[in-house]
């Protein structure tokens, strides 16, 4: 049996944070819980290789925003998956968001964000 791709996951709501967690089990995947922006990029910086993807909020708590994080995690991996998840701010992806991201409005339901996710490794470059 193969491990479950493991999803670096940045979302300050507590509901949301949960619901989230629950879709991706429930889709196959084992989400990794990251408290901040920047322990994000700590993370992924120190174990680049374990993650298969990043579900991030774009405002955060912290001094990185969820924009700051994807070029950051594209700057460690240039072809690193993102899936932006967010209740405003959604009409600045084109502009801020990484190239070939994805990018979800709240509220979505469990089976949007895992076929987001499907799609986004189906596409992204395996290593």
């Amino acid at each position: 049996m193969q491990d479950a791709p493991i999803i670096l996951v940045i979302e300050d709501d507590r509901d949301l944070q949960s619901l989230v967690e629950d879709a991706l089990r429930d889709g196959g995947y084992e989400p990794a819980i990251a408290g901040s922006g920047e322990e994000a990029l700590t993370l992924l910086k120190a174990f680049r290789t374990k993650y298969s993807a990043l579900v991030t909020d774009i405002r955060l708590l912290g001094r990185l925003d969820g924009w700051r994080v994807a070029r950051g995690a594209r700057e460690i991996d240039p072809s690193f998956p993102v899936l932006y998840i967010t209740g405003g701010s959604g009409d600045e992806w084109p502009t801020r968001g990484v190239p070939d991201s994805i990018l979800l409005q709240k509220p979505f339901s469990p089976d949007q964000l895992v076929e987001a996710l499907a799609k986004l490794l189906k596409t992204a470059p395996q290593a």
